[in-house]
């Protein structure tokens, strides 16, 4: 079974040699009983821990059943424990933080026995040692005569041929030695049994031989009896460990040693709020500074703004509206949405007072204005702007209740057919909009008269004049197309100009075509002309305030009139296109998400600002400086985590003696982590939710709320577990760079 040639155990300790034991030579069989002799020192327990494979040996051979071991790496001498080895120590080796039961329980889930079996296994073991009534009892519990007894059920829970017991009756009372004697014993019929005892005279009864030593050498051999002779047919042999098993060990070791787990929880609740307070401090950076680009198209640049519109380009119905307008975490629908990024300019009749802006619904404007008051007739405006701003504090006296009038940029014809009160001022540190300074809040009835103007400018305007293809440009006045109240519907008034295009010079009675055409629709309109005016007869005809003569040909020539119905018409087709407001910004893709699976084409406004390259730079240096944290963090954590785990280092080194594999231990120790390292991410994920109530105020956490989205977490997340992980394999590769009793002589 055993046999041992000329084998030699060297210790070496600064740069002194010491023999464990020389030239040892000895046979052992199966169904021995053999008792090893000798004083304190003489090399025994060395001897038993080389026959365990617990110790390595510098010299000569051993072999297990004909086969060198000599060659032997960690991972074969992990194997020849876990199928030839039972230890009965005399320090006993339990896990005193496991109950009797989890102590014998461990050893048969190392060998992948199933839970049945070991169930039924572990109650005959110790109703065989007479422990049954303290199953449930943790083993720090127990005297020294009963942890014993735990020892011996637990070397025989495996089904092994060799059992190695120290001084298994060192700590033993003369009763309960007798009974430990007589159960190897009888053990000892179908196994090798060999045990280490000062107390020959206990065993003399029992052992079929004795083996004597003096100062690590074998003095001694003797047969005393002869033993059973028992055939080996390679019988024995293990399953690898179930995976449910190692989570159950896993998660039994983060909590069987209370103040070890606070203590790793502080740990890695520490590295979760330093990597979560670093993330979303540069996660805020980068969102200001996306906040600060530029687009050329859109003046309301606010990024609780998205764009929406049909896929297949048709119109809103006033159903359609209404459910938006009920989605959950909408705080604002506009429909007029177009108006909002067109510049729009206000003007006193003095033209002293000169306001170019962006406008919104007042719906939007969520605070008290501070100077003045809120707008709430419909003819009324709130002006928003810099707290800096000339107009607005030095003459914000002569601004609050001025008259002023809607001011045509291009033509800079001023259009006071009607008039608006601004009533309140609203300041702002940085008005946040591209290429305008001014913010007007107005109604909705404002909004859509407004809208005309902007869908006339997105659209194109090709007027069929007698044959000839004009394309209306707003910066000439020829050939535009203006509503007027004094043009019968379906009529039109052109100046005297369009005769030349005309038969005898007269276009009276003679019919053109208006087709206007846009992304979304294209429209044909015929007219018929029944008026011509000139110079002399247009205020007349038409009834223009702020008309004259000096200013004919610049601002009116060439302009034809079309009564506002028709004009309706060409321009107000329906809504085509939406800007929804969101309340919660964390939840703005939340509501992306349900407008796309509705059917709907989405634009998300911050995602159309073009950066100064501030926010790349922050991307790049989030980059970096989470690289340099979590690497800071590693090497913190670890030295800390190893301080802690220190005392673990005789658990693991148990486990080896008992058959644990390195990588079963490894895989022991994450799981371990991994369930402090998950606890401690999820409590700051609760914190966190619970600080969006009234109950918690946290800055940072609130921070964290506010602009990490689910990727973020999942991030974040990803970083910690791979931490553990590495935090796990550099504590178990130093732990087990050493053989299995090094590792332990180093922590007893």
């Amino acid at each position: 079974m055993i046999k041992l040639q000329n084998v030699s155990k060297f210790y070496y300790n600064k740069g002194v040699i010491a023999a464990g034991f020389s030239k040892v030579s000895l046979d052992f069989e199966l169904g021995e009983f053999v008792a090893i002799t000798g004083e304190s020192g003489s090399g025994k327990s060395t001897l038993l821990n080389v026959i365990s494979g617990l110790d390595s040996y510098e010299e000569g051979e051993m072999y297990v059943n004909g086969y060198e071991t000599s060659h032997y790496l960690e991972k074969d001498w992990e194997d020849y424990r876990r199928k030839y080895i039972g230890n009965i120590y005399q320090n006993f080796n339990l896990i005193n933080s496991y109950t009797v039961y989890q102590n014998i329980d461990l050893v048969l889930s190392l060998n992948g026995v199933s839970k049945n079996q070991r169930n039924k296994k572990i109650l005959l073991l110790l109703k065989q040692v007479d422990m049954l009534k303290y199953k449930n009892t943790k083993v720090s519990k127990l005297s020294g005569g009963q942890k014993q007894r735990v020892a011996i059920a637990r070397a025989l829970a495996k089904d092994i041929p060799i059992i190695i017991a120290d001084e298994p009756t060192g700590n033993l009372d003369k009763n309960s030695a007798l009974k430990v004697v007589k159960l190897l014993k009888d053990i000892s019929k179908d196994k090798l049994v060999i045990i280490v005892t000062h107390n020959y005279e206990q065993v003399s009864e029992y052992v079929t031989r004795k083996i004597t030593m003096h100062d690590g050498k074998v003095i001694g051999d003797h047969k005393i009896k002869e033993n059973s002779t028992i055939i080996e047919d390679n019988k024995y042999s293990y399953k690898n460990m179930k995976f449910i098993d190692k989570c159950i060990i896993g998660l039994r070791n983060t909590f069987n040693v209370l103040p070890k787990f606070i203590l790793l929880l502080l740990v890695y609740s520490f590295i979760v709020c330093a990597l979560m307070g670093e993330y979303s401090f540069f996660k805020k950076g980068e969102y200001e500074a996306s906040k600060s680009g530029i687009n050329t198209y859109f003046l309301d640049t606010n990024d609780h703004r998205v764009v929406i519109n049909k896929n297949d380009k048709s119109p809103f119905s006033e159903e359609e509206i209404n459910n938006l307008k009920n989605m959950d975490n909408i705080d604002y629908v506009l429909e007029n949405d177009a108006i909002t990024d067109q510049e729009i300019s206000f003007v006193d009749n003095s033209e002293e007072l000169w306001f170019s802006g962006a406008v919104s619904s007042r719906e939007l404007l969520k605070e008290d204005v501070d100077v003045g008051r809120s707008a709430t007739l419909d003819n009324e405006i709130v002006i928003e702007g810099d707290k800096d701003d000339y107009y607005l504090t030095d003459l914000k006296d002569d601004v609050i209740n001025s008259k002023v009038y809607l001011l045509d940029s291009s033509t800079e014809e001023i259009y006071k057919d009607k008039e608006y009160t601004i009533t309140g001022i609203k300041y702002v540190e940085s008005m946040n909009l591209n290429y305008t300074e001014y913010r007007f809040y107005v109604s909705d009835v404002v909004l859509k008269d407004l809208l005309f103007k902007t869908h006339q400018s997105f659209s194109k305007i090709t007027i069929d004049f007698m044959g000839y293809n004009h394309v209306s440009d707003p910066g000439i006045t020829t050939f535009q197309l203006k509503a007027n109240n004094k043009v019968t519907p379906g009529k039109a008034i052109i100046s005297e100009d369009f005769n030349m295009y005309c038969d005898r010079l007269n276009c009276i009675n003679k019919s053109f075509n208006v087709n206007t055409s846009n992304m979304y629709y294209s429209m044909d309109k015929s007219f018929i002309i029944e008026k011509i005016y000139n110079e002399k007869n247009m205020n007349y005809l038409l009834e223009l305030p702020g008309y004259s003569k000096d200013n004919y040909d610049e601002f009116y020539n060439g302009i034809i009139y079309i009564n506002p119905l028709d004009y309706n018409q060409l321009f107000n087709k329906g809504t085509y296109q939406i800007s929804i407001y969101v309340k919660d910004i964390e939840l703005l893709d939340d509501v992306i998400s349900n407008l796309n699976n509705m059917g709907y084409h989405t634009l998300k406004i911050s995602d159309t600002l073009v950066s100064s390259g501030i926010a790349e730079f922050l991307s790049i240096l989030k980059f970096i400086v989470t690289c340099v944290l979590v690497f800071v963090l590693f090497f913190i954590s670890y030295f800390i985590i190893r301080i802690i785990l220190k005392s673990r280092n005789v658990y693991y080194a148990i486990l080896r003696m008992l058959g644990a594999s390195k990588s079963i231990c490894r895989e022991l120790l994450i799981l371990e982590l991994f369930i402090v390292s998950n606890i401690s991410y999820f409590i700051f994920i609760a914190i966190a939710e619970i600080n969006k109530t009234k109950y918690l105020n946290i800055g940072f956490i609130n921070t964290v709320n506010t602009y990490f989205k689910v990727n973020d977490y999942i991030i974040l997340y990803i970083v910690l577990m791979l931490m553990s992980l590495l935090i796990s394999m550099r504590f178990s590769r130093k732990l087990f760079e050493t053989s299995v009793m090094n590792a332990y002589r180093e922590e007893v």
